[in-house]
């Protein structure tokens, strides 16, 4: 049975006549009577009987019209459900997050976006940049911003903004402002555990040296970007950090920027998607929000 018979059968049944129907429903009579046939085949029941240019719908009409009708006022519903939700901007809005942006840059997103958006509600999953592209991966959130790409072959990547990440040591450290590669190499150095985007950018940019994290003085590996803040001040060692994440601890004295020449460390963060999803509408003006701040 197919919607376009049902709607053709309400109409004849409401108008009582073919070509009333074939008027309202810009069609041709005899359209109208084929479908109307092709109906009463499928269903091996005379729908409507015919005297002279009268017709009369039959017990078996009178028990199809109103379960037609509620059909198709049902499926108008979900088609004005649909749209109305394709145009909505409600609800929860689940976001992964590596650190650095789950920390120092979606909070003050979601924020704004909350201002415009007053129904919307947030919550910010933070791990590290592997663990929270795996979870896009996976189709368990629909949007993660991160500070590193991988190889997942399942999700999107949408490049925006940049973040400068820079050596930071205790101000009783005693090492000079600037410092060599070389000497780089001989300080106690703090990294963050496997995964993290920006062990994997510092990864990339020894790389470019020709080196690795097994030239550096290890001293510590760390699970967060705060923990490796807390062991800098208390002088464990140095380390390479997010300048947002010691901005205060920078203009305070605490923590110094240690320069390394001919080493430039900046990257990039990610807006993650999963590949074959469709987003809804919130999460894609969620996104297209950070995009318009960070072009």
């Amino acid at each position: 049975m197919e919607t376009r018979h049902l709607k053709i059968f309400v109409a004849v049944y409401k108008y009582r006549s073919f070509t009333k129907a074939a008027e309202k429903l810009y069609t041709s009579q005899p359209t109208v009577s084929e479908h109307i046939q092709n109906l009463e085949t499928h269903l091996s029941c005379r729908l409507f009987d015919r005297l002279g240019r009268t017709i009369l719908p039959t017990g078996e009409a009178e028990l199809l019209y109103s379960r037609a009708r509620k059909i198709l006022d049902d499926l108008q519903q979900l088609e004005e459900d649909i749209s109305t939700s394709k145009k909505s901007v409600a609800g929860k809005l689940v976001i992964g997050a590596s650190t650095i942006p789950g920390t120092y840059l979606l909070p003050r997103i979601a924020a704004k976006f909350k201002q415009n958006f007053s129904t919307i509600s947030f919550e910010i999953r933070i791990n590290d940049s592997a663990q929270i592209i795996k979870a896009v991966s996976n189709n368990d959130i629909y949007l993660a911003v991160v500070g590193a790409k991988t190889n997942e072959k399942k999700v999107n990547f949408t490049r925006f903004g940049h973040d400068q990440l820079v050596l930071a040591g205790a101000a009783e450290a005693g090492v000079q402002p600037t410092i060599s590669m070389d000497e780089l190499c001989t300080l106690p150095f703090i990294t963050r555990e496997e995964g993290s985007g920006t062990r994997k950018s510092i990864e990339s940019f020894l790389a470019r040296k020709q080196l690795g994290l097994g030239n550096l003085n290890i001293c510590a590996t760390l699970g967060s970007s705060a923990a490796v803040k807390e062991a800098i001040k208390a002088n464990l060692g140095v380390s390479v950090i997010s300048k947002r994440a010691i901005t205060d601890e920078l203009k305070s004295g605490q923590l110094q920027q240690i320069d390394v020449e001919g080493l430039e460390m900046e990257r990039f963060f990610y807006i993650v998607t999963p590949s074959k999803r469709t987003l809804p509408n919130h999460y894609q003006l969620f996104m297209d929000t950070i995009l318009a701040q960070h072009s």
